[in-house]
């Protein structure tokens, strides 16, 4: 019999970067960590609605990942496509969307930027040109590189950015949408968040070979990052987007990092120990990472640190008390905004 697969810890697949001196602006390292303190702040709170029925349906928190999407949009330019996956509200914030807004949406309000008919999964923003928040397992990815398509055609120097999971990455659309974009040179950036488990099943059971490298037979360049890491993951976003950019074609850009909660809120996460999760948190958690090199390089004290979440936290109260008043959509809401006039 075949010896028993020994899958690595998570915490192995994440290799720090050296630290740069030549990036680390003080006004840009609290910038940061303002970031990802607000989606932490912001998804928990969102848990705690949901556990009191505030919220419906399913719902896929991004406690763990912030470095990625905030790390990416600090080195994207205005104007560029963002499209993501079911755990999104992360993607949302960063793009700068209203947390009023979106968690008017997670409660199903008619103030919610889908008024109330999309939820977690399905918020739109085209004034920040997020294109949701898809259900479906990589369904976000054909339509990533449609709009890599529409930035081509329009010469814009724009580029569409896709961030999948390490699930996703086995479906079969993906592989014909990265045909297409190298095909045609299309300037789309696929960031898959690698947080080691496909709903619970391990990432190292269930795909072979390294992620970055599934576009090497369409001439697709990649290459990994620590996304635990908000400055390492600035580094690699900027390189990455510079080659897209160029008009070279598109990239794949993995980040390693890891979620803390189940793949959903209905998820107990018993496939994996309560060490691994706890070794993550402790070792490598990118806001109490951040929040060590800012007191270091003397940007801010932990005093300081302390009086920005609290004032996070004061915002995210105030989103949740906005959202949890405001009216639920009338009934014939239902009928708007199903077809579009093109």
């Amino acid at each position: 019999m075949p010896a028993k697969h020994q899958p690595k810890s998570a915490a192995s697949a994440i290799k720090k970067a050296p630290r740069k001196t030549s990036d680390t602006d003080n006004d840009l390292l609290l910038t940061l960590y303002r970031e990802m303190m607000l989606i932490r702040r912001f998804e928990e709170r969102a848990g705690q609605l949901y556990g009191m029925g505030m919220i419906g349906g399913f719902c896929h928190l991004y406690i763990g990942q912030e470095a990625v999407v905030t790390g990416m949009m600090s080195v994207g330019k205005t104007g560029d496509s963002i499209v993501a996956s079911y755990r999104c509200h992360g993607h949302m914030l960063a793009c700068g969307m209203d947390p009023k807004g979106v968690m008017a949406e997670l409660t199903g309000r008619a103030d919610g930027y889908s008024k109330g008919k999309g939820g977690s999964m399905h918020m739109f923003s085209k004034e920040k040109n997020f294109y949701g928040g898809h259900g479906i397992v990589g369904a976000q990815v054909p339509i990533a590189t449609g709009l890599g398509f529409a930035h081509k055609h329009k010469k814009d120097g724009l580029v569409a950015v896709c961030y999948l999971g390490d699930g996703a990455v086995n479906q079969g659309q993906v592989y014909e949408s990265l045909n297409m974009a190298a095909l045609w040179k299309l300037p789309v950036l696929y960031v898959i968040e690698n947080n080691k488990y496909a709903m619970g099943t391990s990432q190292e059971r269930a795909s072979a070979g390294e992620l970055h490298n599934r576009g090497e037979g369409y001439g697709i360049p990649g290459m990994a990052a620590d996304g635990m890491d908000v400055m390492a993951v600035r580094e690699a976003g900027a390189k990455a987007l510079d080659y897209v950019r160029s008009g070279k074609g598109p990239m794949i850009l993995e980040m390693m990092t890891y979620r803390y909660r189940g793949h959903s809120m209905s998820d107990p996460a018993k496939y994996r120990t309560r060490d691994e999760v706890d070794e993550m948190r402790k070792g490598h958690d990118p806001i109490d990472h951040l929040g060590a090199r800012i007191v270091e390089s003397g940007a801010a004290t932990q005093d300081e640190l302390k009086q920005i979440d609290a004032e996070i936290r004061a915002r995210v109260v105030e989103a949740a008390e906005f959202a949890t008043a405001a009216a639920e959509p009338e009934p014939a809401e239902l009928w708007t905004d199903i077809l579009v006039d093109a």
